[in-house]
């Protein structure tokens, strides 16, 4: 699927329009995977508590083999809750939505046995500033709206419906668009191009121009951004996910082939240095492991509303930002045999950095933490309850986090927000990782992370225990 790209097909052989995106085999097997284990809609058709816990397992294995069909998945998961703003439009989707069969292919959706919903929002001249958009919505007298404008990013284009901002009379409002009628003729979507992407080459990423294609209202006129801020909120919680996923998968190649790669007359694993190295790399692993569950355990419980609120930005903006870092280390432990496209890691190095762009840039989710902060005072009340506990067991992660009240008492502001949301993310991998992981673990995390001897790469501060913490990320064959 990355060996051979999607392709865009604009016309048929007669020249009318046809706009379709051909994919590799490879990649509808993948898609046919995630949907029959239901990555793509568990939570909201499994009745069982803890259904967003599981299937946060089910897409980071799906992650670490091949990420780029996750995105369509990650979508169709997070759409449902934004579609329930329309409780008649979610009746009649969910169904399809939640279904276990995978159906490629554009035709009416009433006629399919499972759909696939994606997200559409930045336009050329806002980008991340959505309510600069210009693409304007019309009623129409059948109760639709008639879209006309453009998107500058749409990634699988070839879902079935996509969610998208449009300036309606009302303001900007949250839109269902879909790709094909219910009389089967295709809607006013052209696809013009395909992006050419640094990394997530499987996946198709569109450029689309809406002439008065139609589409649902979701939720009321004005209230778009409130209604798609759900979709994205779960968006988010994915892109940690996947980051996590790929830190796991960097692991797993660095640590195996240290363990059967032998030079200045030992196994790389067992040369001091180098088990540094590794130590260090599983550690940052399992940090975002934990987070990435603890998140995802938190979309399972009404209750954790308000430290969700503020989890999600923290962990989306440093979990993701750790990523291409580690992704880097990883590959060079295995020296120039991981910069060649053999090895899974030089597509995992292109891979990471997007996962830090989606659903909102470093700066963007940055402010997002602020606003929390300002909006939702409760946010930080629960996610200060969630670590404090922590602390009482480890000297280092208590005055990290009488830091970190210091920072949020002084009233943060956009000069100090990188370093606000960074400390709130270490504080809560630490807490964690103390409460969850063997203590080695966390003993690491807080001297390299926490501690006044903090190292700027990977293996700079020595590690208690290192072959231990190697040893228990070791794939076992």
């Amino acid at each position: 699927a990355h060996r051979y790209p999607p392709v865009l097909r604009t016309h048929d052989r007669y020249g009318n329009r046809a706009d379709e995106v051909d994919f590799h085999p490879s990649w509808h097997r993948f898609m046919g995977l995630a949907v029959e284990h239901g990555a793509h809609a568990m939570p909201w058709a499994e009745t069982r508590p803890g259904a967003h816990a599981a299937r946060a397992v089910v897409l980071s294995l799906l992650a670490q083999i091949e990420p780029g069909h996750c995105c369509p998945i990650s979508m169709t998961y997070a759409a449902v809750p934004a579609l329930r703003a329309e409780p008649a439009l979610a009746a009649e989707w969910e169904p399809r939505i939640t279904s276990r069969t995978y159906d490629f292919g554009l035709r009416p959706a009433a006629g399919k046995a499972g759909v696939l919903v994606g997200m559409a929002m930045t336009e050329k001249q806002g980008g991340s500033d959505v309510r600069a958009n210009t693409t304007q919505a019309t009623p129409t007298a059948d109760g639709m709206y008639a879209l006309r404008g453009h998107k500058w990013f749409c990634s699988a284009p070839m879902n079935d419906a996509f969610l998208v901002l449009a300036q309606a009379p009302g303001g900007l409002t949250c839109f269902l668009l879909p790709r094909v009628l219910p009389d089967g003729t295709l809607n006013a979507i052209r696809v013009q191009r395909l992006k050419d992407k640094l990394g997530n080459r499987s996946n198709a990423s569109a450029e689309i121009e809406l002439h008065d294609a139609l589409a649902h209202r979701v939720g009321e006129e004005g209230r778009g951004v409130s209604v798609i801020i759900e979709m994205v909120n779960h968006t988010r919680l994915d892109c940690v996910i996947a980051t996590a996923a790929g830190m796991r998968q960097s692991v797993a190649e660095a640590t195996w082939h240290a363990a059967h790669r032998s030079a200045f007359g030992k196994r790389l694993v067992d040369q001091p240095l180098m088990t540094q190295v590794l130590a260090d790399l599983c550690v940052e692993s399992e940090a975002a492991t934990a987070v990435m569950m603890r998140l995802a355990s938190a979309y399972d419980t009404p209750g954790d509303a308000a430290f969700r609120r503020l989890a999600t930005a923290v962990a989306k903006y440093w979990v993701c930002k750790r990523g291409p870092g580690h992704a880097a280390e990883a590959l060079e432990c295995l020296g120039g045999n991981g910069y060649i496209e053999e090895t899974p890691l030089a597509r995992r190095y292109r891979e990471q950095p997007l996962l830090s762009i989606w659903e909102g840039s470093g700066n963007v989710i940055c402010l997002d933490v602020l606003r929390a902060l300002s909006t939702s005072p409760q946010s930080a009340e629960a996610f200060l309850a969630e670590v404090e506990p922590a602390a009482a067991a480890d000297a280092r992660l208590a005055a990290h986090l009488d830091g970190v009240k210091r920072l949020l008492m002084s009233g943060a502001d956009q000069s100090s927000a990188r370093r606000l949301t960074e400390d709130l993310g270490l504080a809560l991998q630490a807490s964690l990782l103390i409460a969850h992981a063997p203590a080695e673990v966390a003993d690491a995390f807080c001297a390299t992370r926490l501690g006044p001897d903090r190292g700027l790469a990977y293996g700079a501060v020595p590690v208690k225990a290192a072959g231990d913490i190697v040893s228990r990320h070791l794939p076992e064959v």
